[in-house]
């Protein structure tokens, strides 16, 4: 195994919507990243107010204090600490003071001991305010002119300082309906010091792969390599589901492509061991990647820690369940073939209907143990993050269950049972594709489940 240079980074960004993740939280992340060679963290969460909302507003004298913490754990376990800032919402680009607000932040964070930055203009209006228009003419010009601005005064202050930006139009899909305006990206690639890295997260916000070939025409567009930032595991955009499945979709080769591989995961950080630790044996590895193999391997280790009171959780029933909460586009191959079974049974094209029954009802008990037993971890921070999902799943096995039990008796129709939940819209995953299977409908004051 061979381990990345320094200059190429590895590693988190808390960057998404939702609570930030706590001081303890981030420590244990940080002794995850040393333990298993990742080695850059960026703090850039969402709801911390003064990382967007008021990002004009210095740090209190106790906040401040808490970075610095941050900080200094993460140099003494050499992860790079990158502070990142996101103005776009309201910046006014043709008011010299407002680079006067940027510089003072960063001169603050210079005073905790953080050399490294990035400034975000992910997710704001694609559009400037005439008085802007009229002195830049593009908002790529507009955004360019702060980044260098601030990067340059950085650098006179710490010449080693790595600098990172990120687009308005940080993906395919955006550029492709061109948010930022016609030929915003080029004109970020011709205007935006080399000097500094430009986020990309692929093809889509989510991207399932990031292909050689997409990559190679971004480094023509951009005029240097991306940085990703990777929202495979990311969770913020759908609140029932969670991804633990192996970092994927990416070829080996992508490492000498990019600056770094950064993933933006879980919102709950007792979940993302599988994801990072994959996501380490991709950036060091030297055999063939095998995504599947990662992910088993990452799951031996994460199985001590669903330790609970009482009945042990085998492994082979704890890769059943992740399995359910794989990847945002695809499920682990036993969930799949779960889904399957379920998906025979209820069309009516099983040629063993029997045997199929009694084979879903089996893994279903599986399951249903599973999320019993979670319950009893006696790390309840990881069962605080799992104990809702458990119930949408083992709700709706039952459904699933009862239906078959049913149609194996040859109703017509179905009695109420169990609680309907109304279509969870154009979202996927496990649980909502078992939904999808059987459907509602009301007749008269009867309301039941056909296929």
């Amino acid at each position: 195994m061979t381990h990345p240079s320094t200059n190429f980074l590895t590693g988190v960004i808390e960057g998404f919507y939702g609570k930030p993740w706590t001081q303890a939280e981030r420590v244990t992340l940080f002794d995850w990243m040393a333990g298993w060679g990742l080695n850059t963290y960026v703090y850039a969460p969402k709801d911390d107010l003064h990382h967007r909302a008021l990002w004009r507003e210095p740090y209190s004298a106790e906040d401040a204090d808490q970075l610095a913490q941050l900080i200094r754990a993460c140099r003494e376990r050499q992860i790079h600490f990158v502070y990142a800032l996101s103005p776009g919402l309201d910046i006014r680009y043709r008011d010299g003071a407002e680079l006067d607000r940027l510089h003072a932040r960063v001169e603050q964070m210079l005073g905790l001991g953080c050399t490294h930055f990035s400034l975000l203009f992910d997710d704001i209006p694609d559009h400037l305010e005439p008085q802007d228009v009229e002195r830049w003419g593009s908002l790529a010009s507009a955004q360019c002119h702060v980044a260098n601005a601030v990067f340059s005064w950085t650098r006179t202050r710490v010449p080693a300082a790595r600098f990172s930006f990120c687009p308005t139009a940080y993906c395919g899909r955006m550029a492709a309906n061109q948010l930022g305006g016609d030929g915003y990206l080029a004109a970020i690639g011709r205007q935006l010091s080399p000097e500094i890295d430009i986020f990309w997260t692929g093809p889509d916000i989510v991207s399932r792969e990031i292909t050689l070939a997409h990559v190679r025409d971004l480094q023509t567009l951009l005029r240097r390599k991306p940085l990703i930032w990777d929202n495979l595991h990311a969770n913020d955009y759908d609140g029932s589901r969670f991804f633990c499945g192996p970092y994927s979709g990416r070829p080996l080769e992508l490492r000498g492509m990019v600056t770094g591989l950064l993933s933006n995961p879980n919102n709950e950080l007792p979940l993302n061991y599988v994801p990072l630790r994959t996501l380490a044996e991709f950036a060091c590895t030297d055999r063939a990647w095998d995504p599947r193999r990662a992910y088993l391997d990452a799951m031996r280790e994460w199985l001590p820690a669903f330790a609970t009171v009482s009945r042990p959780i085998a492994l082979e029933d704890l890769i059943l369940f992740c399995d359910c909460y794989y990847l945002p586009q695809e499920e682990g191959s036993e969930a799949e073939a779960l889904y399957e079974l379920a998906r025979t049974l209820v069309s009516g094209d099983s040629p063993q209907w029997e045997d199929d029954q009694a084979a879903f009802a089996r893994q279903a008990t599986r399951l249903r143990g599973v999320c019993d037993r979670i319950t009893e971890l006696r790390q309840r921070p990881l069962f605080h993050s799992l104990f809702r999902r458990t119930w949408s799943l083992r709700e709706q096995l039952d459904v699933i269950e009862r239906y078959l039990k049913f149609k194996s008796a040859q109703r017509k129709e179905c009695t109420p049972v169990g609680t309907f939940q109304m279509p969870a819209g154009d979202r996927r995953g496990m649980v909502v594709r078992l939904q999808h299977l059987l459907r509602q409908h009301v007749s008269g004051d009867r309301t039941g489940l056909v296929p």
